[in-house]
């Protein structure tokens, strides 16, 4: 496992043993198991796990759960069968606060729906924001459409309506737990196609992830944006109307 990148996580903030979002994440690699390997996890087979890795845990903390299947190789890539689980608890994800500032680069994950191993290009394209300056990297595709960043989704304003970008990429929790809560703070959102010189008509945006409901954006390549610190506690208060799931 460890010599392959053939392989697909989650990872999750865990409260006293519960998680925000929690189907979401069993949702994922259900869909992560059947896409690469054929067969996925029984649910109670990964919640049995995940109790066993947090056992004597307290608090708050970071739990990944990865999957893999070790009979996989590059002389026989076509294996299949229910994967193997391994669990990894560390220090728990503090959210991202401090305005991001992105720099635009062409690139598109692998099978981007799937949280999946292969994180070179990604990691590379961060590094690459960072020396330009920046704080990391927000994702265009080939056909000149922004998608998602390093680790992260991405959500923009116009007129007090949240727009998402319409690609293929990772429909991260973060992303999900926000629309779920919406609704509840008074705020619409839709998803459309957003090129790289549609970027130019946004006065506002934000990243979220599984560890971070909301962080504003203050800059895409170098052209400044609003910071507007109501609506990130607008955002961050839909993101925890969803209430933690215990394992």
């Amino acid at each position: 496992m460890l010599l392959s990148n053939y392989g697909a996580f989650t990872s999750m903030q865990v409260e006293d043993g519960a998680v925000r979002g929690l189907d979401l994440h069993l949702e994922r690699l259900e869909q992560e198991a059947l896409t690469l390997f054929g067969v996925a996890v029984p649910e109670v087979r990964l919640r049995e796990r995940m109790r066993s890795a947090l056992a004597g845990h307290t608090g708050r903390c970071s739990l990944r759960v990865q999957l893999f299947l070790p009979t996989i190789t590059h002389r026989t890539p076509d294996a299949m069968g229910q994967p193997s689980v391994l669990t990894l608890i560390s220090a728990p994800a503090n959210a991202l606060c401090d305005p991001l500032r992105l720099q635009t680069q062409d690139y598109a994950r692998e099978l981007p729906e799937l949280k999946h191993n292969a994180t070179f290009g990604l990691t590379r394209a961060r590094r690459l924001a960072t020396e330009a300056g920046f704080d990391d990297a927000l994702f265009v595709g080939a056909d000149g459409i922004v998608s998602e960043g390093s680790i992260w989704n991405i959500g923009f304003v116009e007129d007090g309506r949240i727009v998402w970008p319409k690609a293929p990429m990772l429909r991260g929790t973060g992303l999900q737990l926000l629309q779920n809560g919406l609704d509840l703070v008074g705020l619409d959102s839709e998803t459309r196609p957003i090129d790289r010189a549609a970027l130019a008509e946004f006065r506002q945006a934000f990243i979220c992830n599984s560890a971070t409901p909301a962080c504003p954006v203050a800059n895409i390549d170098g052209r400044p944006l609003e910071v507007d610190p109501a609506l990130i506690d607008r955002l961050r208060a839909a993101w925890a109307s969803n209430a933690p799931q215990p394992i």
